[in-house]
């Protein structure tokens, strides 16, 4: 029988990452910056494999089109741009909640394939930013005759 040791921290952490990915909001509470806050909000996404390509799903409602950065580097598909906040209050009015996320977002992925990077192809219609995501064609392995001379 082997002893584990409890670290009561690692649950906390734990915890406060899935919050954090659930909500899209820092666990890290107060209003100063965090090093460990690499973005304001996390746009939710879908990735879906078939045979030939990947889709991803990202959703970015409110956020126009002019952006959203989307680069592939290294093997490393990003996603990243700006949710601007509504500031235009009319006069007379004033604020009472405001739930809805907005600043500056951040999505990275590792493909595990090798991709055709030249012909990824991106829509941004109805808030939902898709990309499709050709894979390349395999090298399949190839059998060398031996000659007796």
């Amino acid at each position: 029988m082997s002893m584990t040791v409890w670290n009561p921290f690692r649950e906390m952490e734990s915890l406060l990452d899935r919050y954090s990915r659930a909500t899209g909001r820092s666990s890290i509470p107060g209003d100063d910056e965090s090093v460990f806050a690499l973005a304001d909000w996390s746009p939710t996404v879908d990735i879906v494999e078939s045979d030939h390509s990947y889709l991803i799903k990202a959703d970015l409602p409110g956020v126009k089109k002019d952006d959203i950065e989307v680069s592939f580097d290294a093997g490393i598909l990003s996603i990243q741009g700006e949710k601007r906040e509504d500031k235009e209050l009319g006069k007379g009015t004033k604020r009472h909640r405001s739930e809805r996320f907005h600043g500056t977002f951040t999505r990275s992925f590792s493909l595990p394939t090798a991709i055709k990077s030249d012909a990824i192809a991106a829509n941004f219609s109805d808030g939902v930013l898709s990309l499709v995501i050709p894979k390349a064609e395999e090298v399949k392995p190839k059998t060398i005759e031996v000659k007796v001379s």
